[in-house]
């Protein structure tokens, strides 16, 4: 029975080799996608029942309206509440730094923010 031949781990640099297409251990965090392990539950991550008491208080202020869609002259839904500025860059739970976004805008900032494009998406005045 004929083996495969050994593959290169996918990291820039790395000429480590592999059985199967990847990256090598030294590198596996690099996976992205179906890969990666799960970040945990909401509660774990700061997501527990304060933060949906404080997300309900968001769409009932902003109407359940996407703030984003209502600044260019849409009226769109909102379902998810937003961080302006991301907890991961310093952001807090206050509320003038959220914001009811719907999924589509929700997705695209969230998308920018981890190409680090994020252009400025402020709550209505």
């Amino acid at each position: 029975m004929a083996t495969r031949a050994k593959m290169i781990c996918r990291h820039p640099g790395c000429g480590r080799l592999i059985e199967i297409a990847g990256y090598c251990d030294r590198h596996k965090q690099d996976a992205t996608g179906w890969f990666r392990t799960s970040k945990g539950s909401s509660s774990a991550r700061g997501y527990g029942g304060c933060w949906r008491l404080l997300r309900r208080q968001v769409l009932e202020r902003d109407s359940y309206l996407c703030c984003e869609c209502a600044r260019v002259g849409r009226v769109s839904a909102a379902s998810d509440v937003d961080h302006i500025v991301p907890k991961s860059q310093g952001g807090t739970d206050d509320l003038s730094n959220l914001q009811s976004l719907c999924p589509r805008c929700h997705r695209t900032k969230t998308q920018q923010e981890s190409r680090g494009r994020v252009k400025s998406l402020g709550r209505l005045p």
